[in-house]
């Protein structure tokens, strides 16, 4: 796999495909970030655009992991004080899921959105975009439903922090892509670069697979999960045996094997009786999609699987999770 695939791969969109590849060429010294609002325990939705990060970190790339204080403030998620505990809880999970301490920097949004430079920068970015463009990018990720001013403000602030935090690349989840086609339609305003960006896929519901999956409704998986509660969840997710053929449902257990066990592991193994064939060995997801969906291997057999490898990935989380609760 040459960098440009490993930086692209499992994204579901890359704005632009040439920009990202004049970065693949010579990633050294490059930066990328995802920023997050520190709100509670991470789940399967963090860990895909972590993933992302540690492909980056794999082709060269410096990492950047906006702990965005300032913006979880804005969209009604605590005190400052409560934000800032949860960002620390979050940093250790995301060193113990598998990004590299050495090349990780940890910035708080509140270091330098509160600077002056920064504050008369957001005014003037304010001035030149209008209220429903703010709008639209910031409704796929507010807190509840009335629009607040802080909400407009938000989308704001997060194409600030793309030239703030002197980026090469901006990294998110799919419903950050109205938030950085704002960035690139507005920084220029200002003087400064756009930047291209990768944008990993929303994963579908996991009991139903339309939709999305959601922390809110309590169907994802996090690392609060001890092996039994991953291993049910899992037991319980949409998983038919054949595409559908209409195209509107996915298969979740298929996606968590596409965007969550491959990347990180060069072969899955499902165990099997030998009554029924034995184990399976995949060094690749297609192989293993192909056999589920041709009925070679069982959805039970497949969810096994995939229960014992999220539970391989999640463990040091939650060990790190349960040790910073304790004060260790």
């Amino acid at each position: 796999m040459d960098t440009f695939e490993l930086v692209t791969r499992n994204a579901e969109e890359v704005v632009t495909a040439e920009e990202v590849a004049a970065l693949a060429e010579d990633p050294e010294g490059k930066r990328a970030y995802v920023g997050y609002e520190p709100s509670g325990v991470l789940h399967l939705g963090h860990l895909l655009t972590a993933n992302k990060l540690i492909d980056l970190q794999d082709a060269g790339f410096e990492v950047v992991v906006l702990l965005a204080d300032v913006h979880a403030y804005l969209n009604g998620k605590g005190t400052f004080d409560e934000i800032r505990e949860t960002a620390e809880q979050m940093r250790a999970q995301f060193l113990a899921y598998g990004l590299d301490e050495e090349q990780t920097e940890f910035v708080y949004g509140s270091s330098y959105q509160l600077d002056e430079e920064y504050v008369l920068d957001l005014h003037a970015i304010e001035l030149e975009t209008t209220l429903n463009r703010a709008q639209r990018a910031m409704a796929e990720i507010q807190s509840g439903e009335t629009a607040k001013v802080s909400h407009v403000v938000y989308p704001l602030m997060q194409a600030l922090d793309i030239e703030y935090l002197d980026l090469d690349l901006a990294v998110g989840g799919l419903d950050q892509r109205k938030v950085h086609m704002l960035a690139r339609e507005e920084l220029p305003s200002l003087g400064y670069d756009v930047r291209p960006a990768l944008h990993t896929p929303i994963l579908g519901d996991l009991t139903t697979g339309e939709g999305k999956m959601s922390s809110s409704e309590g169907i994802t998986i996090s690392m609060e999960d001890d092996r039994d509660a991953i291993a049910e969840k899992v037991n319980d997710a949409f998983c038919p045996p054949t595409r559908d053929p209409e195209g509107d449902k996915v298969n979740p257990v298929l996606e968590l094997f596409q965007y969550h066990v491959f990347p990180r592991f060069e072969t899955v193994v499902v165990e099997r009786p030998d009554e029924y064939g034995g184990d399976l060995e995949y060094d690749d997801f297609d192989a293993l999609a192909e056999d589920l969906e041709g009925g070679e291997l069982h959805p039970a057999d497949a969810k096994g699987a995939l229960a014992e490898y999220l539970d391989r990935l999640i463990e040091p989380g939650r060990e790190r999770l349960q040790a910073f609760r304790a004060g260790e």
